[in-house]
């Protein structure tokens, strides 16, 4: 079983970072991806006792998964670069 201590590091200040990767290319929806691992950081308490959230996805794809965070009013701003 997989647990948070696993895919979560915490360095400066606290900060705490996860990377999900995804499947290869070719091979997979990255999307599914996204939605797979905030629901396992929802689950095992990743978002607790923060202030801020940033998450970087790729924008240059046609996947619905990446918009998930804002179709779920997890994410309250959208910055595009």
């Amino acid at each position: 079983d997989l647990e948070i201590e696993d895919v979560m590091k915490v360095g400066y200040q606290d900060i705490r970072c996860v990377e999900s990767g995804g499947p290869e290319p070719g091979v997979g929806c990255a999307g599914r991806g996204v939605i797979t691992s905030i629901n396992f950081l929802e689950e095992n308490g990743a978002y607790e006792d923060i202030d801020y959230v940033s998450y970087d996805v790729l924008g240059d794809v046609v996947c619905g998964g990446f918009a998930m965070p804002i179709r779920e009013n997890k994410a309250q701003e959208t910055y595009i670069v």
